[in-house]
This record gives C-alpha cells, sequence and structure tokens, in this order.
C-alpha cells in the first residue's frame, strides 16, 4: 500500500510541480526528478503568466529567484528529454502546450529543435504559421517534415475520399469479378430458381451474381476558395491534400484559391499539395467578396460547376460585394457550398448569422470532414 501512495504522491508532484515543496515533497528518484525538471521547464511559464516569480525560463526571465537548480536547458535539450523519459501520447501533448500555449518559437525555429520534433499534425501547423522567420537551413528541413507529415495525411484521406467518388454499385449490370462484398443473392436466388429441389428443400446454385461497381465519369470544375486567416489553419491543410486527390481524378479539373485581403491563385500547384501550403500566408484580414469575384472568372460552365467557400464567414469588406457575388452564381447554375470547417473533426467557429444570410441565398453552408465533404461531392455532381 505504502509503493501505492508513493506513486501517487510522485505523480501529484509531477502535475503540480516545484511550488507545491512546501505540501508536497516525496522523495524523488532519478528518473522523477529528471521528469519534474522538464515539465518544470515549460510549466513554470504559468506562474510567470501570473505574475508570479519563476525560474530561468519563465515568460518572466527578468524576474529570476536565487535557485541551486542544475543549468538552464537549451531547447534541443529540453526536447531529446521529452522524446526519452514520456509515451509519445504525452509527448504529443507537452508539444501541442509549448507550441500553443506558450508560443515557444524555438522547437520550429531552431534546426536541432526541429530535428528532435514528432512530425505530426500539431507541428505541421506551427511549422506553417512561423515558416517566415525560419532561415534557409532551418526551412529546408522544414519542408521535408512537410512533406513527410502531408503524405501520410494525403494517404489516411485518400481512400475515404476515392471510395465516396469513384462510383456506386450498379444493380443493373453484372461483373465477373467474384467479390464478396458485391454479391447479388436476390439475383443469384432467382438464376438458380429452376434448379430448386422441393423434395430435399434446397437450392442448387450452377451461377452465383456478382454487380459491377462502374466509376462515375465527373467532367466537373472544383474551385476550392479558402480563407488563409489564422484560425482556419486546420481547413487550409485539408484543403490543400484534398486539392491534390481530386486533381488526380479523371475528367476533373480543380482550383485553389486562397485569400486574405488580398487573393492568390494557386492552382498550378494543385497536385503539390505542399508547394501549395508553403505558398500560403497564413494571417491578415478577410476579404471574401473580393475572393469570389475572382473565383466567379474561372467558370466557364456554371451547371457543372461546384464552388467551394471554405471560410469563418467573417467578412472585413462591406458584405454586399459578397452577396452579389454568391447571387449571381447561384442564379447561372453553380453549385455553392460554405464550409465553416473542414479538418478531420469538423469543429467549427464561424460567424453564424452571416452563415444563415448566405444560406438564404442558396448556399449549403456546413462544417465537414474530407469524408462528408466528398460524399457531399458525389451526391451533387450526377
Amino acid at each position: 500500500m505504502g509503493d501505492v501512495l508513493y506513486e501517487k504522491q510522485v505523480r501529484w508532484r509531477l502535475v503540480l510541480g516545484r511550488y507545491a515543496n512546501r505540501h508536497l515533497n516525496p522523495e524523488l528518484n532519478s528518473e522523477a526528478r529528471r521528469k519534474e525538471q522538464v515539465l518544470d521547464y515549460l510549466y513554470s511559464r504559468e506562474y510567470g503568466g501570473r505574475g508570479m516569480r519563476g525560474r530561468e525560463g519563465a515568460l518572466s526571465p527578468s524576474k529570476r529567484e536565487g535557485s541551486l537548480d542544475p543549468s538552464q536547458m537549451s531547447v534541443p535539450k529540453w526536447l531529446g528529454e521529452v522524446r526519452e523519459l514520456f509515451p509519445r501520447e504525452t509527448i504529443e501533448t507537452i508539444e501541442r502546450h509549448a507550441m500553443e500555449r506558450y508560443d515557444l518559437k524555438e522547437l520550429v525555429t531552431d534546426k536541432a529543435a526541429l530535428e528532435k520534433m514528432e512530425p505530426n499534425q500539431n507541428l505541421l501547423k506551427a511549422m506553417l504559421s512561423l515558416k517566415g522567420h525560419m532561415k534557409a537551413d532551418v526551412l529546408n528541413l522544414a519542408r521535408k517534415l512537410i512533406r513527410q507529415i502531408v503524405d501520410e495525411l494525403k494517404e489516411q484521406m485518400a481512400r475515404e475520399i476515392m471510395m465516396a467518388l469513384a462510383g456506386r454499385m450498379n444493380r443493373f449490370r453484372h461483373s465477373p469479378l467474384k467479390i464478396a462484398q458485391n454479391f447479388d443473392w436476390r439475383g443469384t436466388i432467382r438464376e438458380n430458381l429452376k434448379n430448386y429441389q422441393p423434395d430435399k428443400g434446397r437450392l442448387i446454385l450452377h451461377r452465383a451474381l456478382f454487380h459491377s461497381r462502374v466509376q462515375r465519369r465527373m467532367p466537373w470544375r472544383i474551385i476550392l476558395c479558402v480563407d488563409q486567416s489564422g484560425s482556419m489553419v486546420d481547413s487550409v491543410i485539408h484543403s490543400a491534400v484534398i486539392a491534390g486527390i481530386l486533381a488526380g481524378l479523371p475528367a476533373l479539373s480543380v482550383n485553389l484559391v486562397v485569400f486574405d485581403t488580398s487573393v492568390v491563385d494557386l492552382s498550378m500547384h494543385v497536385d503539390d499539395p505542399v508547394e501549395i501550403l508553403m505558398g500560403v500566408q497564413l494571417g491578415g484580414g478577410t476579404n471574401i467578396g473580393q475572393a469570389l469575384n475572382y473565383c466567379e472568372r474561372l467558370i466557364e460552365q456554371p451547371q457543372r460547376t461546384v464552388l467551394a467557400l471554405i471560410s469563418d464567414f467573417y467578412e472585413g469588406a462591406p458584405p454586399k460585394v459578397m452577396f452579389s457575388a454568391v447571387k449571381r452564381m447561384q442564379e447561372a447554375g453553380v453549385t455553392l457550398i460554405g464550409l465553416g470547417a473542414l479538418d478531420a473533426e469538423a469543429v467549427g467557429s464561424y460567424d453564424q448569422d452571416m452563415a444563415r444570410r448566405l444560406a438564404a441565398l442558396g448556399m449549403d453552408v456546413t462544417v465537414a470532414t474530407p469524408k462528408q465533404f466528398a460524399e457531399w461531392l458525389a451526391k451533387r455532381m450526377t
């Protein structure tokens, strides 16, 4: 029982930090002490943010207290300790807190630190946000990591998107390919009724039938109009990957346009999500109307065009221009969708009032995962 109590005390000490010395001070072994130093390096910044005196490395390094602590760790050394002492799930949480809560830019602007980072989507977002502050050697490393993360993300998403878009069962044709999930049991029974043996109560199958899957031909233009404000970073990443997947489908033309208060057409890089993401400048204002006016000029066959506006709908310019563009395209026959979020979680924060006004003009407005967006496309591109 004593060991269990001791383990609980150690855990609470790691949670509360060295500021709990007065009330909770179990004898820490060497590994627990290393963990405490690693966690204290990051989370003591919380105390600094509340105006308390903290050790070097807190948010207010000018207000330092005397200490017999080991010499201050560098960011690369700290990351090495994190990766050695904690499981992967904990590493990702600590790194995310360092980047998002404590704005520890050195994680992605220092080459030695960046080499130790866990490649995941949180790191991808941080690199995209801070790539303008990177030196050439760090930027080259970041590009390699971005490609690795994007390739993994694309592989995860491609199967679901392709299944949604490649076609449905054609139940009026049969296939010579004998695949269990395509087995046509009704047709097989009808085909073999003549072989039914009433005296034995069984049906002899001389021929089994299987449905054919036919690819849907999609001579459509897809225009992804993506808000690159800082709050949309997840949607920007998924939009770039989706554009690359869609661009690989035959008879489908894809445009990708990103905007803030200016408009940038990245369609020439649509088959390479990494180049798209390296060309994105996150942050800035928002002028949706200007972006929609540009996208409208890309339309050649309105009734075979889908325009997806991916934004939080917080329009910085007078909304009249945006509403006019939406109304013109809707009346011309363009299929319109507004996505408040396009990412794996489909959790978006957007201007609800503006969304309702866009919906009243004929735009479908929702939040969606990439799979849900692909399913929406499949239903409308008939």
